[in-house]
């Protein structure tokens, strides 16, 4: 747990050896199965929900509910969860699941839902650094980032390796629009107390993102072949952190000899791109499969989108998939205008709006592609007045001119031309 609570190496090992030593472990036959669903672990979750199940009868109501609401959430309801911490507040476990972060895509589309659920539980915790950092976090995401701040930053002063508080932080820095400052003690968490990180990458992401904001390319290509580069054993994080990188570094003014998407798709499942179980990584599998201009591929998500049960797969990601076919087969215009009328929906798909923007530039590079100066130009302007940005400068000076930025070439995003 303290590695999960941390967000550090080493809890799904852990967790497996608690099992190993007592199969009749429910709560750990549990979270093993929580693990291999949100994190894409290399988990059997039906043998564990099984076998957590079993185990369960014998083990006190607390138990029991806790299980009950694991394979519940795992099988696309999240009602039974949200119940149990209601009981049982101080279950941290399934409090990280229910919200929304750089662990767990959530139990609720809602952000404010998200929230309350958070509120409710802070009398039971007090002062604790873990729930300080989610706390912060949440402040964040509401657009409070000085609270946002002071309690990532009392958190860290207690535990100076706690993942969630640092997340808080990098997102404090980034909407505020603290590129200089984010970046430098990004630099040095990565590097020091948050070293262990289990997901290191995407606090790598972050400050790839700070880089990418002052349009300093040539820091980026260094950050991507040191820490961001697609591996083996990344699972999601290949999908969620090099690959929209990739994509958005590529549309970037300026950018020159991208790596190509297909290092991503070389280590990725095809079951990730082709059936995504969460709408958030749908969105990031759309996202890829279009900067591999896959128009095939893009065109099965939307199937597997579309006839899943989840309403945000079916009224969001599906229609996102076929609104980035439509940029794959040349449509610009029509692709642009189908993003726009998903935009007040995008938040319902999880994840956070530093994450989402990444939507939002393809209108733009689709928008200017299409000829549609004036509007990209709305929109550039709406990010400039959320924060000062170097690169949204760089896309302000692109539509102002009278020609499409992107290089002449049978990849339309291929910066290598631009």
């Amino acid at each position: 747990m303290g590695n999960l609570l941390r967000l550090e190496e080493g809890a799904l090992h852990a967790v497996a050896a608690a099992v190993a030593l007592d199969p009749t472990f429910a709560l750990g036959h549990a979270a093993l199965a929580l693990l291999g669903h949100e994190l894409c672990a290399p988990v059997d979750i039906e043998a564990r929900l099984r076998d957590a199940r079993l185990h369960a009868r014998r083990s006190t109501e607390r138990e029991r509910s806790h299980v009950e609401a694991v394979a519940r959430h795992v099988g696309g309801d999240s009602g039974p969860l949200v119940r149990h911490l209601r009981r049982h507040p101080t279950d941290a476990l399934l409090l990280s699941v229910a919200v929304p972060t750089i662990a767990f895509a959530g139990v609720t589309t809602v952000p404010r839902d998200a929230w309350e659920i958070v509120e409710r539980c802070a009398p039971a915790y007090g002062d604790d650094w873990w729930f300080t950092g989610l706390l912060a976090f949440m402040r964040q995401e509401q657009g409070r980032f000085d609270e946002a701040m002071e309690l990532s930053c009392l958190s860290l002063d207690v535990e100076p390796g706690a993942g969630h508080s640092a997340h808080a932080r990098a997102h404090a820095h980034y909407e505020t629009g603290d590129h200089t400052g984010g970046l430098a003690w990004m630099d040095g968490w990565i590097t020091g107390a948050g070293a262990q990180a289990d997901s290191l990458c995407h606090f790598s992401w972050h400050a790839a993102m700070h880089e990418l904001s002052m349009g300093d390319l040539d820091a980026v290509r260094l950050r991507y072949d040191a820490q961001l580069r697609p591996q083996p054993g990344l699972g999601c994080r290949n999908l969620v952190d090099s690959g929209s990188l990739l994509w958005r570094w590529a549309l970037t003014p300026g950018s020159t000899a991208v790596p190509r998407i297909e290092e991503v798709l070389a280590v990725v499942d095809s079951a990730l791109l082709a059936s995504p179980q969460s709408p958030f990584m749908a969105m990031h599998a759309a996202v890829v499969l279009c900067a591999a201009e896959d128009a095939e591929g893009l065109a099965t998500l939307a199937r597997s989108c579309a006839a899943r049960t989840d309403p945000t797969h079916v009224e969001v990601t599906a229609p996102l998939a076929r609104a980035l076919r439509r940029l794959v087969l040349g449509d610009p215009s029509g692709a642009a205008d189908a993003i726009a009328a998903l935009a007040p929906q995008l938040g319902r798909v999880g994840g956070s709006d530093a994450q989402r923007e990444v939507v939002e530039e393809t209108r733009i590079c689709a928008l200017v592609k299409a000829g549609r100066y004036p509007e990209a130009l709305t929109v550039i302007d709406g990010r400039l007045d959320r924060r000062r940005c170097r690169r949204d400068e760089w896309f302000q000076a692109q539509a102002q001119l009278t020609e499409i930025w992107s290089p002449s070439t049978a990849r339309f995003f291929d910066a290598s031309g631009a």
